[in-house]
């Protein structure tokens, strides 16, 4: 604890313990005493019968009064005129002779016998006297009956006053037993309060003595907090500072990778030996390597910073997983591997909502890996849905992975054995950013692996259907040919009315506003290999006047990179869409380095589809060229207008 010494650290323990030890002691205590006092409240209950001592004693004052009224019948010229009293003097003495045999008299008389004796005497003398007194009398009450009256009385005279002094004797040793049992009480109830006060002041000062403890770690906590909090701005800082270094190298390597793939793809397409196709194949593959990597380093470094955001949206399951099979087939076919179309379980949905991208980049990874380890056998995928999830199983005979390794497979950088590295790339990320997707979908990644026995990686995810009205908005994906490489061939825009339409087999004329030497360059290469005529432009103004001042249906398409000088691509874009038929509504292609999800959402609200990015393929941006001049053809067949386009954010 900061603020108190290590030796007064060592001793707190045995306070706090002297200290609870102390407070149940006290608590035994007052429980004792409270003990106590329900006893000597209960003896006080049961004892309390001083009233039963003058009920007694009263008993023996009407036995004297009714005496007193036999004797003055007795002396009365006719005793018969005194009845009256007597009987009044009878009843009440009878009365109150109920006492003796209610068993409460018991606790009043030390002596039973004594007890026993005036009872017996008390009933005879009834049983004596209802003859002339009671309720059915056998005797007439004149003077002979009141001598027998008095002689009867007689013996019970001396047991009555017995009972009366014997009582009062029992009677005063009880209040001197409670008089002591609550001056005990008096001085226990004395000493705990003391000690309550003792304790109570030793409980303050501790309490006080804890709270400046308190006050000091606190203090010192608060410290520590504002260093750390200082300390997680600079990580932030710094792991901010990483990712846009990331992100700038990232636009930056892109560029020229694109120069250099898409030259390797230019001179495959030529006249090669077999050696040559050979070397140009091992230097594409690795250019197809090194860019993987550069894609997982960006993706983890989104992970660990948390800007990597989802795009969920309504997402046809079965579309989706047939194109990863399709753009997987060809990997499989080349090893003479097995790989059957996709299966499909019953009660699959068309639509769920989950971000298609992300799950596409998953499904990619592991029927990849699954391919890449398995040498001779098959590779599956398999689809189910329960009541609260749907899966995807990928499946291989590959050489499997033992239970060591397997504890680490989704671990960064982890590649455990060299040999059967499983991760995009073999860089050591694939499986970690994989998980980590489907954990952000809500779902997980399971394996099952033995050595030698194959794998199956299960991609668990919540199963959340799309809306009805979401589901009927979202097109269903284009199926991709085997040879494709990019899943993002969808239309960017489309051609005026009446505009000649054209395909990769005819010549396009076309306009790229791209301000980088070897972009340019590239993009020349490749729409010259393709057969179509290209102008270059320099920024998004030039661009816009370039549509403006064309002729009618002098530009085909428009290739628009989005950060240029002067007027950036969506910003120009937008200026494009402005103006009148039909050069407003000239197909626009967004070709970018810049191959963040935030870039591709700002492009698809902005009406321009999903962006090709660098590097891309010729196969691409011809698939891209088809597939924009065909929805041309089909709105200018349609006479629909295309979407204005709005540039969101910073172009």
């Amino acid at each position: 604890m900061s603020g108190t010494t290590p030796s007064l650290r060592r001793w707190l323990p045995l306070l706090a313990g002297l200290a609870a030890a102390s407070l149940v002691l006290m608590l035994g205590a007052a429980a004792w005493l409270q003990v106590r006092q329900h006893r000597l409240l209960d003896a006080t209950v049961r004892f309390q019968d001083d009233y039963l001592q003058v009920s007694i004693a009263q008993l023996q004052v009407e036995f004297q009064r009714l005496r007193s009224a036999l004797h003055e019948a007795a002396a009365a010229p006719d005793p018969g005129l005194q009845r009256g009293n007597v009987q009044l003097r009878y009843d009440i003495f009878v009365s109150r002779a109920d006492l003796l045999v209610s068993g409460r008299a018991e606790r009043l008389v030390a002596d039973a016998a004594e007890l026993r004796q005036a009872v017996l005497r008390t009933r005879q003398f009834v049983e004596f006297a209802d003859r002339f007194l009671g309720p059915n009398p056998v005797r007439g009450f004149d003077g002979a009956a009141v001598r027998e009256l008095l002689a009867g009385s007689q013996p019970l005279d001396e047991p009555l006053l017995s009972l009366v002094l014997s009582s009062a004797h029992v009677v005063t040793t009880l209040v001197a037993e409670r008089y002591d049992s609550v001056r005990e009480q008096a001085v226990a109830g004395a000493v705990l309060t003391t000690l309550l006060s003792l304790g109570s002041v030793g409980f303050g000062v501790m309490a006080l003595w804890l709270l400046r403890q308190e006050s000091l770690r606190r203090r010192a906590l608060e410290a520590m907090t504002r260093d750390l909090r200082s300390a997680r701005f600079e990580a932030e800082r710094a792991s901010q500072a990483k990712s846009v270094f990331l992100a700038n190298m990232s636009h930056e390597i892109r560029t020229p990778f694109h120069g250099m793939m898409t030259m390797l793809q230019l001179l495959a397409a030529g006249e090669l030996n077999p050696r040559q196709r050979r070397q140009m194949q091992t230097a594409h593959n690795a250019a197809d390597h090194l860019l993987a990597v550069l894609d997982d380093m960006l993706d983890m470094s989104r992970l660990e910073s948390g800007t990597l955001a989802l795009r969920p949206g309504p997402v046809d399951v079965r579309s989706l997983v047939a194109e990863v099979y399709g753009l997987t087939r060809s990997a499989a076919v080349e090893k003479d591997l097995t790989f059957e179309p996709p299966h499909f379980g019953p009660g699959v949905p068309r639509a769920l909502d989950l971000d298609p991208t992300r799950l596409r980049q998953i499904l990619l990874n592991l029927v990849s890996n699954a391919i890449r380890f398995t040498e001779r056998g098959r590779v599956g995928i398999e689809v189910q849905v329960t009541t609260e999830e749907l899966w995807i199983a990928v499946t291989d005979t590959g050489a499997g992975v033992d239970a060591g390794i397997r504890r680490h497979l989704f671990e960064r950088f982890s590649l455990g054995d060299q040999t059967l590295a499983r991760g995009t790339g073999g860089a050591g990320l694939g499986l970690f950013i994989s998980r980590r997707l489907a954990r952000l979908m809500g779902g997980d990644i399971e394996v099952e692996s033995a050595s030698g026995l194959g794998s199956r990686f299960t991609v668990h995810l919540p199963l959340q259907l799309a809306s009805t009205a979401s589901a009927a908005e979202a097109p269903p994906l284009a199926p991709t040919a085997p040879a494709a490489s990019s899943p993002d061939h969808t239309a960017a825009a489309a051609e005026p009315p009446g505009h000649p339409p054209a395909t990769p087999a005819g010549r396009l004329s076309i306009l790229a506003a791209e301000n980088d030497d070897l972009g340019r360059l590239v993009l020349r290469s490749m729409l010259d290999h393709l057969g179509h005529h290209v102008q270059f432009v320099r920024n998004g103004q030039e661009a816009v006047e370039a549509v403006e001042g064309a002729a009618a249906g002098g530009i085909d398409v428009v290739l628009m990179d989005l950060h240029m000088p002067e007027l950036g691509g969506l910003e120009a874009a937008h200026r494009i869409r402005q103006l009148r038929p039909p050069a407003g509504q000239v197909p626009i292609i967004v070709v970018t380095a810049d191959a963040t999800a935030d870039t591709r959402q700002r492009c698809a609200e902005a009406g321009l589809g999903t962006p090709l990015t660098k590097p891309f393929k010729l196969g691409d941006l011809e698939a891209r060229l088809a597939t924009c001049t065909m929805a041309a053809r089909t709105a200018a067949a349609a006479g629909g207008p295309l979407r204005t386009v709005r540039p969101q954010g910073n172009a």
